[in-house]
């Protein structure tokens, strides 16, 4: 599986490699500054300038944005726009994946000749990292960079620091709806994809400081629901073991029924390549597998859905039947009706709570571990003493030795004698003559 693949029609035009280094150096930015904005390495930039290989999908929007030439009235009217905007757009590379404010105010790309298929950021979000709000755990770093006058950019053009709560928010606000459709699509079960989008930014809020200096802390968040979504203990569970009722439209209901048909890891190979938009390395890297297997279940997918969608299967090409898929998926997540996420406040205070019950049980096992041993120790034996055997009856042992029982004629005879010795005549005394 190659980079063919890609939805090249609907994506960003860009300009030759020759031009796309000329673009980067135009605006003073190094390799390393463009791969950290676009969540590459700089190997991978380095290949998009010599023509070896292209990016697709969210990583080519936003490298089509960052080396995009800025207007001339835009470049006039920035200083105005600074003094006046709370939250100006800066022109570091940190700034280009920033919020959805930021990236409405940034001029857009030059949209292709053909109309776009790329479903709405409702369905499937934009999974670039969010820098400026997700560097917020460094603030400390920070503040030693003014105490010793070396400020970031960020502190050059006025840009306001982000709290992590606010920064938490943002995310959420961004990604949350999109994740719950998409989990959706993956589980077939409406209240199960919401607790699993819920569950995941509870664990991310849990593990911010970890989450905010991610590469790309959507994508952290959609691997964690994806993996809650997808755990087969929820068969366990009444309310989760049959999906809802499939769409009444009969292409829509074709492919809910062929992805759920599909096993757990090829639905979400799918997914992910052709309805997130991510690149086969990044894909298989999210489903734990190498490169050829994710391509592999990526092909075995495609040809298990084609059975059920007539037209992917007359599609002539692979660009074609990923463009074609891209469009029916964002299409199925948009129509059906997922419930709305709570506040992303609420789930704060969810991952807070639940951290406090689970610290809370911890202390109070350890407590319980320590008195049961305690009682033990208080209650033990100092010594081992042998316990006595209870009696048992013992048989076979011969009667003890001795006088027997007399009989009745020795009893009559004993009798006899007593009487006679008592009562009977005077004994003869023997006389001499």
């Amino acid at each position: 599986m190659t980079r063919s693949t890609t939805d090249e029609a609907a994506a960003p035009q860009l300009p030759s490699p020759k031009e796309r280094r000329r673009l980067r150096e135009a605006k003073s930015l190094s390799e390393d500054q463009v791969a950290a904005a676009v969540g590459v390495t700089r190997a991978t930039v380095r290949s998009w300038e010599t023509g070896r290989t292209s990016p697709r999908g969210r990583k080519r929007a936003l490298y089509a944005k960052l080396i995009a030439p800025e207007p001339e009235v835009l470049a006039t009217t920035a200083p105005a726009a600074a003094m006046t905007a709370p939250t100006p757009v800066p022109t570091a590379p940190e700034a280009v994946p920033g919020s959805a404010a930021e990236a409405a105010a940034e001029p857009t790309p030059v949209p292709s000749a053909e109309p776009s298929s790329e479903p709405s950021p409702e369905a499937f979000p934009e999974a670039a990292p969010e820098v400026k709000a997700m560097m917020v755990v460094a603030e400390a770093a920070t503040d030693a960079d003014r105490n010793t006058g070396t400020g970031t950019e960020a502190e050059e053009v006025g840009e306001r620091r982000l709290s992590p709560a606010e920064a938490f928010d943002e995310l959420y606000a961004r990604t949350a709806p999109g994740l719950v459709r998409q989990a959706y699509l993956l589980t077939g079960r409406r209240a199960l994809a919401r607790e699993s989008v819920e569950r995941a930014f509870q664990l991310a809020w849990h593990r911010w400081p970890e989450v905010a200096v991610d590469r790309d802390p959507a994508g952290w968040v959609r691997a964690a629901a994806y993996e809650y979504a997808m755990s087969p203990w929820h068969r366990l569970r009444r309310a989760h073991r049959h999906p809802d009722a499939p769409p009444t439209e009969p292409g829509k209901r074709a492919l809910f029924d062929a992805l759920l048909d599909l096993p757990p890891a090829y639905r979400r190979t799918l997914l992910l390549y052709d309805g997130v938009g991510l690149d086969l390395p990044e894909t298989a890297a999210e489903t734990e597998a190498s490169t050829p297997a994710a391509a592999g279940r990526l092909m075995t997918a495609r040809a298990a859905v084609a059975e059920r969608l007539p037209e992917l299967a007359s599609a002539a090409t692979p660009a074609e039947q990923s463009a074609l898929l891209h469009d029916r998926l964002g299409g199925l997540a948009r129509a059906e009706h997922v419930p709305v996420p709570q506040p992303a406040r609420a789930v704060r205070t969810g991952s807070e709570d639940r951290a406090r019950l689970w610290t809370r049980a911890a202390v109070a096992g350890v407590a319980l571990l320590i008195a049961v041993t305690g009682l033990t120790l208080h209650t033990a034996p100092t010594h081992y003493e042998q316990p006595i055997s209870p009696a048992e009856r013992v048989g076979g042992v011969p009667p003890r030795g001795g006088p027997q029982k007399l009989t009745a004629q020795d009893l009559k005879l004993q009798k006899t004698l007593r009487e006679q010795l008592a009562h009977g005549p005077e004994r003869l005394i023997p006389q001499l003559r």
